[in-house]
């Protein structure tokens, strides 16, 4: 399959990295100078616990490649989406698929303004991945990743897709019901990330205190209540058990929107929290903890 992955950062590295080993014929579209140079100089290195590999990988520029891809799968943060698709869209052909398992929500919904929605594949996962450097990832630890079309369709596309992913050792699985796998992470996200990046502390720190605990719990049930009102059977004790392992295993790790506030760079607030409060006033639900949340943090990019 001819697949680029837009976005060399974290994710994408990894995804890139495991489908170029399997036999994938795969680029990287990257906006970044450097991370372009230091890649195509050195390759991407994944370590893992097992092994440390590095691969040689196309990277460049949009405008750059020439083309159509049969997949394109979309590794940038939220507010980037919508400049993402548009660069690659001289690359997408009459059979080109897309697949976000992107944070947030409304990725989606940004890609099928570029590619029709019955050929957006939407998914989420848990995949471990860090950025140590550009160019350089690191992986520890299980996942995986559950997607569907955007449309809800039962398309085989999704199900080669899923396949192609899986024998990359990315495990993966065709859900018809991956739109609970994706607002019961968002539940997650919105909790954890908003609460450890408006009070600076670590997960460890925010969940090991009962105020901290109070709002992380107040933060899922109004989540979970807008997905429950647009009918999808999400449950808390998912939301819980993974928690209470990321307070328990991850307790040093600062989330990605507390990364992003003290590097003074913009976060993903309004496709975490905001997305939230936004879908529970189209489905009548208030969110008023989410909207503070959202408030606070939108008051410190500003200020950083």
């Amino acid at each position: 399959m001819k697949i680029a992955i837009v976005g060399a950062g974290a994710m994408g590295g990894l995804f890139g990295a495991r489908l170029v080993l399997a036999g994938q014929e795969v680029s990287f579209v990257e906006a970044s100078g450097h991370a372009i140079e230091v890649i195509s100089c050195h390759g991407l290195r994944l370590e893992t616990p097992d092994a440390q590999t590095t691969v040689q990988v196309p990277i460049a520029r949009a405008e750059q490649f020439s083309g159509f891809f049969d997949l394109l799968v979309i590794f940038t943060k939220g507010f980037h989406t919508a400049a993402a698709i548009d660069s690659v869209r001289h690359l997408v052909g009459p059979d080109t698929w897309a697949l976000s398992v992107q944070n947030g929500l409304g990725n989606a919904d940004l890609i099928a303004e570029v590619i029709p929605t019955e050929r957006v594949i939407v998914g989420m996962t848990n995949l471990p991945a860090d950025l140590v450097a550009p160019g350089v990832v690191h992986s520890q630890g299980e996942g995986h990743i559950n997607l569907w079309s955007f449309d809800g369709e039962d398309a085989s596309r999704v199900h080669e897709v899923a396949a192609v992913l899986s024998q990359a050792g990315l495990p993966c699985t065709a859900d018809p019901q991956v739109q609970v796998a994706i607002w019961e992470k968002v539940a997650f996200n919105a909790a954890l990330n908003s609460v450890c990046a408006v009070t600076r502390q670590t997960v460890g720190a925010v969940g090991d205190c009962a105020h901290g605990r109070q709002v992380l719990s107040a933060i899922i049930e109004e989540t979970l209540a807008v997905a429950r009102a647009a009918g999808i059977a999400v449950d808390r004790q998912r939301v819980e058990v993974a928690m209470d392992y990321a307070v328990d295993n991850h307790r040093q790790h600062k989330p990605s929107m507390l990364q992003d506030l003290e590097a003074g760079q913009k976060t993903e607030i309004d496709f975490i929290n905001g997305a939230v409060v936004a879908h529970g006033k189209r489905v009548g639900v208030p969110t008023p903890v989410s909207q503070a949340l959202y408030d606070l943090i939108k008051i410190s990019e500003n200020r950083d």
